[in-house]
């Protein structure tokens, strides 16, 4: 299987210019899973979309959603392409979808951190960052439920020194993300990805990358 993918990748790369490559290589090298985030339920595509696109500017990979209630929503002109460029993986078939992820990300070996204030909340800056973490964001009026509260290991707040409760959910992962990712890379924990998992990803970036890949690749497996 890697050796087709190394080929396939070879063929391709065949179809955009040097420049293109040394920059999908650049963006690769810092990519990671160390970090994930988790969105429950967010209705607004606009939020969700803003996400999508701070966790391509700090390196975030994967990006996992809940649908209980709502279906996640693209809105094109916030997310400004980032799709393309990330893992995103939807949970939306079984009765507690909330449920099924954090179990999913528990045996990955993630720690979930809950973003909701609690008697026994830490700060974004003084949360533990060397150990592999997933950060869950709630619903925009009612943030998490009950349900990430009784699974997470941990919960985390930012902190806020206004009369406004609470952040925007979009600005709220930023802020998290610049914090954690900038405590990650500072302290030079082996945050990023394995060299099978970057070919993989290498890959879908390059077809991402080229018009008609699709009759490309046809016509590439045709020839073999």
């Amino acid at each position: 299987m890697q050796q087709n993918t190394a080929e396939l990748i070879n063929y391709l790369e065949g179809f955009v210019s040097d420049r293109r490559k040394q920059r999908l290589t650049e963006v690769l090298a810092e990519r990671t899973r160390h970090m994930t985030i988790v969105l429950e339920d967010v209705y607004q595509g606009h939020n969700a979309s803003a996400v999508l696109r701070s966790c391509d500017c700090f390196g975030v990979q994967d990006i996992h959603f809940i649908e209980n209630r709502n279906k996640f929503k693209i809105s094109e002109d916030v997310s400004m392409g980032a799709t393309q460029w990330l893992t995103l993986k939807k949970y939306n078939d079984t009765e507690n979808n909330t449920v099924a992820c954090l179990t999913e990300l528990k045996k990955q070996g993630y720690r979930i951190i809950a973003t909701s204030p609690h008697k026994d909340d830490k700060t974004i800056a003084e949360l533990d960052v060397t150990k592999p973490f997933a950060l869950v964001f709630g619903t925009e009026i009612d943030g998490i439920t009950e349900t990430v509260s009784e699974m997470a290991d941990e919960f985390v707040k930012i902190p806020m020194y206004g009369f406004t409760e609470s952040f925007n959910i979009s600005v709220s992962a930023a802020l998290c993300m610049n914090e954690l990712m900038g405590r990650i890379r500072k302290q030079k924990i082996a945050y990023q990805i394995s060299e099978d998992e970057k070919q993989e990803i290498y890959l879908e970036w390059l077809k991402a990358s080229i018009s008609k890949v699709d009759l490309i690749v046809k016509e590439y497996l045709s020839k073999r």
